[in-house]
């Protein structure tokens, strides 16, 4: 069973064994990471065929006679100006993978990391009001190296304040977490309300629910 050191002092915390202590699962870390990034693709890339660019509706010279190629549109995709063959047009990248899959592909996630050390717990009640600044010498004092992703609950907005201007850090709210944002992190600092609903949503209670239903 993993534990997380809680920041700013020498307490730690037990990880969930169910949420933290699952088995890598590269296909569905796989296919929820691109599932996420697909689904934020505006998809609105748009090219005009020949029968919508403007013009084109006189022949740009007689047929026979002039010694030049035949030519029935100056609007040909041949043309400069003229319309696109095959260009993109206006679609969505969305690819599904169920609830249950999310859900296992981000506990073999988390469980990377619990198993790399790279998870901490974050004291809020030391960003009563916000500081960068204390935020800024909390992770230095972790040494973290690489990206470091915070995720926080919905009434820690103070703590929230504090990390949002640090370049190294990405905050995020627990209910919004993805896959593809645990992934990217080098480490991860979460609060313990934060943890509590990670651990809700992906433990042993969500299991029981889906079955349920």
């Amino acid at each position: 069973m993993a534990d997380a050191p809680v920041l700013g002092s020498t307490g730690k915390v037990t990880l969930d064994a169910e949420v933290f202590g699952a088995g890598l699962n590269r296909t569905l870390i796989h296919e929820s990471v691109r599932a996420e990034l697909n689904a934020r693709r505006q998809g609105t890339a748009a090219t005009k065929t020949r029968g919508e660019v403007r013009g084109g509706g006189a022949k740009p010279w007689r047929q026979k006679g002039t010694g030049r190629a035949r030519a029935g549109s100056n609007r040909s995709p041949i043309w400069t100006g003229g319309g696109t063959i095959f260009g993109p047009e206006p679609r969505h990248y969305l690819s599904k993978v169920n609830r249950k899959e999310r859900r296992a592909a981000m506990r073999s996630a988390l469980s990377v990391h619990a198993g790399r050390d790279s998870v901490a717990v974050l004291d809020v009640s030391a960003f009563q009001t916000p500081s960068t600044k204390g935020a800024a010498a909390l992770i230095d004092g972790w040494k973290a190296d690489g990206p470091v992703l915070v995720i926080l609950g919905a009434d820690e907005g103070q703590a929230a304040l504090s990390f949002r201007n640090l370049p190294v850090a990405t905050v995020t709210p627990a209910s919004e977490v993805g896959v593809s944002d645990v992934v990217r992190a080098g480490r991860i600092l979460a609060s313990e309300a934060a943890l509590a609903e990670l651990t809700g949503r992906l433990g042993r209670v969500s299991r029981e629910s889906e079955a349920a239903a």
